[in-house]
């Protein structure tokens, strides 16, 4: 019989721009990495479902058991803070939504023993965003394309011994544009975040993985990123009053065979009706818990 997994005690754990629904999702090495934590606060910084590219003909069964493990956690104990980004901007309208230990926003202020953590997903930040849509989607499409030829390239390369190559990587690096644009990005989070009091900023958006402290008037704050899981497969994780980042080893090749076999509860089929039905109970439940921690 296998033993039980030895789960990491976390206080905070950030996730983003996981882009479930798209090929270039890494959603078993997601779901390998969401097993192992056990996290008091679990922070899903946008871009987690891809609604600009979903398509019903493409959902695999890992991406679903993503969906599943997130639920199983807040039935679990976690507290889980849904962040909107750009991609499941069509979430926004209904923020904020609480059902139980489930938070739908669109920023999130933690208190922690370390100091005031100012969370959001950073796609305000961008101007092609903002005021291109159309620029931006056919980018994402773009984007998409690279990630699919990226895959291909490293197929060949390891077979032939040789490392992993980023070829989105190697682009954004070298164009100046493109590492202005970061540079700009980062700036304007941390000055943000100076001119509002917090100790620590985090963002996503950008899948450009960092912690560092900036220092300016005599002030100091600290800019954090959580990545992404198409290319860099990283998270911020906040223990013992310390932030770190994590990075996940090399992709998993995984069958849905050895998935079902390892965690026979989220080999179930989703009952969509089931789900939905629930929701009202689960809102009641959560208002109920809220009204009765009032004094």
């Amino acid at each position: 019989m296998k033993e039980p997994r030895i789960k990491r005690k976390l206080d905070v754990a950030v996730v983003s721009d996981v882009h479930l629904g798209t090929v270039g999702c890494h959603a078993s090495s997601l779901l390998d990495y969401l097993k192992g934590i056990e996290p008091e606060v679990l922070v899903l910084n946008g871009d987690i479902i891809d609604c600009w590219q979903f398509r019903k003909y493409y959902w695999p069964k890992a991406h679903m058991k993503v969906l599943k493990r997130l639920m199983k956690m807040v039935s679990e104990g976690t507290t889980v803070y849904y962040v909107t980004g750009n991609h499941d901007e069509m979430l926004r309208k209904f923020a904020p939504l609480r059902l139980g230990r489930l938070h739908l926003v669109n920023k999130v202020v933690l208190d922690l023993p370390g100091g005031k953590a100012w969370i959001f997903h950073g796609d305000v930040f961008d101007v092609v965003q903002r005021y291109s849509r159309w620029l931006a989607r056919l980018g994402a499409v773009g984007y998409d394309l690279l990630i699919l030829l990226n895959r291909l390239v490293n197929f060949v390369s390891l077979r032939l011994g040789r490392g992993r190559i980023s070829l989105s990587k190697r682009i954004k690096d070298g164009v100046k544009r493109a590492v202005k644009f970061v540079d700009d990005f980062e700036q304007t989070a941390t000055d943000l975040a100076l001119e509002g009091g917090f100790d620590y900023v985090v963002c996503g958006h950008i899948h450009k993985p960092q912690i560092r402290e900036v220092h300016r008037n005599g002030r100091t704050v600290v800019y954090l990123n959580s990545g992404d899981w198409i290319e860099n497969l990283t998270a911020l994780e906040y223990a013992g009053g310390a932030w770190s980042l994590y990075r996940h080893p090399e992709p998993l090749l995984r069958t849905a065979a050895t998935e079902d076999a390892e965690d026979p509860d989220l080999a179930a089929p989703f009952d969509r009706r089931a789900f939905l039905a629930a929701l009202p109970t689960l809102a009641a439940a959560g208002e109920a818990r809220r009204l009765a921690s009032e004094p």
